[in-house]
């Protein structure tokens, strides 16, 4: 097996090779290569100790915040590559860290301390592959296996436990079933982990292309450290637009949208607060779900802030989800409404929320669902392409002109713009500035 090395990349190998040093590059990028993938990042491990890798590079500037644990970074054309000592672990007593690192001289001791097979491979052009553990062969069967004891391994690094789910998720693998069986047992861990760490790894497992099995198969691993989930997994909807728990619904919803982020995230939460907001209809016995939007904004916005997610995303996926269940159609009003509260990238968001929210029910009324839906996408595009005036800023009058005619109360300027905003919006006025001042000056005779 041959794998084509960046130069940098070379060059750093091929330095440590000719100062009597082993190296190789190993881990993700070894995985990746074997998959086809383009590495992003490339890591070397070698039996050169840290100082003697500095005496190897002196010539280049150097990151060691890393040396105690076996890491030198070395700066290449602006890159930087990492170079980390064969190592031993010590004990782990946080479930995340060794207490002690000791330095190897041998590669199979470096390796055999790794999480996963697929990661636990190194290569360099003159031995080849070095794969101790079988990774080549789970790679090929797609499967996600620990190196030696899963047990050991995760009580060892926690994290290693949504690692695993991330992987499968991405990568679209099966996780080994002894594996699985030790994610299960040891799930509890993750409390020991820190939010960030969490929300960095959920972030990934969600946005990947196996999200939706892997939510489905580990949802107890996932409810560990977001309980409020936990009502939604057998909840009976109970109405004639879903065929599907509450859960399973979520999970389908969430796999319609684009891998992105906040899509991922809003589809996630969106119907989280239907438990709280049920009522049943005495007379059909069919569930609603009236304000169940307000109520999953509430959770969300809770779990989010426990994980530690920007205000920046948290707002966002507020403010969608809030809108979620909007009913759309040809009414340009609510459509120009909506589109000046949340903006342009928000409510393309929501068009792309919606329709995997109806494709996801049953299949009752879902195309009369779907040609309302159609019908809303082409007036957005409609009022986008005709740049319809929907925010303040694109109003033809401001703040300078209702002073001009005498409006110099700050309160009364606010109003009145919003007044006068609201009327282009509902097309009840031409945005233009002579017959907008004169709106102004009725206006404000009436609020004085």
């Amino acid at each position: 097996m041959t794998i084509i090395l960046p130069d940098n990349v070379a060059y750093i190998l091929n330095t440590l090779n000719a100062n009597n040093f082993e190296a190789y590059i190993v881990g993700g990028c070894v995985r990746d290569s074997i998959l086809g993938l383009t590495p992003q990042d490339w890591d070397i491990t070698t039996n050169a100790t840290p100082d003697e890798i500095m005496l190897c590079f002196k010539n280049h500037k150097l990151i060691t915040a890393g040396v105690k644990h076996g890491t030198v970074g070395v700066i290449i054309d602006k890159s930087v590559y990492e170079i980390t000592t064969f190592r031993i672990d010590g004990d782990y007593t946080d479930n995340r860290h060794p207490e002690s690192v000791t330095f190897s001289k041998n590669i199979e001791n470096d390796l055999s301390r790794r999480d996963f097979t697929v990661n636990a491979m190194a290569y360099n052009p003159e031995k080849g592959l070095i794969d101790m553990f079988g990774g080549a062969e789970d790679l090929k069967y797609k499967a996600i296996r620990c190196v030696g004891d899963a047990d050991k391994r995760f009580k060892e690094d926690a994290l290693r436990i949504l690692r695993a789910l991330r992987f499968a998720s991405t990568y679209d693998f099966t996780i080994e079933i002894k594996t699985s069986d030790a994610i299960f047992n040891n799930r509890l861990l993750l409390n020991n982990i820190s939010e960030e760490r969490i929300a960095s790894e959920f972030n990934k497992l969600i946005c990947g292309e196996s999200a939706q099995y892997i939510l489905n198969r580990y949802r107890r691993v996932i409810s560990t450290f977001i309980p409020e989930i936990e009502i939604m997994f057998n909840y009976n909807q109970n109405n004639p637009h879903h065929n599907r728990s509450l859960w399973k619904h979520t999970t389908s919803a969430l796999k319609r949208v684009d891998s992105d982020l906040i899509l991922r995230l809003t589809m996630f939460f969106h119907d989280v607060g239907k438990p709280m907001a049920q009522t049943t209809d005495e007379i059909t016995g069919y569930s609603h779900f009236k304000g169940h939007n307000k109520f999953s904004v509430a959770i969300a916005e809770s779990v989010l802030k426990r994980l530690k997610y920007s205000n920046e995303i948290i707002e966002t996926v507020k403010t969608l989800i809030l809108y979620h269940d909007v009913r759309l159609s040809d009414n340009k009003k609510q459509i120009k409404r909506l589109l000046s509260k949340i903006g342009e990238k928000n409510f393309r968001y929501l068009l792309k929320i919606q329709k995997a929210d109806i494709l996801a029910q049953s299949t009752y009324l879902r195309e009369d669902k779907l040609q309302k839906y159609y019908q809303s996408v082409a007036i957005f595009e409609q009022i986008i392409k005709d740049n319809e005036c929907l925010n303040l800023k694109d109003l033809a009058i401001n703040g300078s002109n209702l002073i001009h005619i005498g409006i110099t109360k700050g309160e009364d300027i606010g109003k009145t713009l919003k007044y006068l905003l609201l009327k282009v919006i509902d097309d009840e006025l031409p945005n233009e500035n002579n017959i907008l001042i004169e709106e102004a000056k009725n206006f404000n005779n009436i609020i004085q």
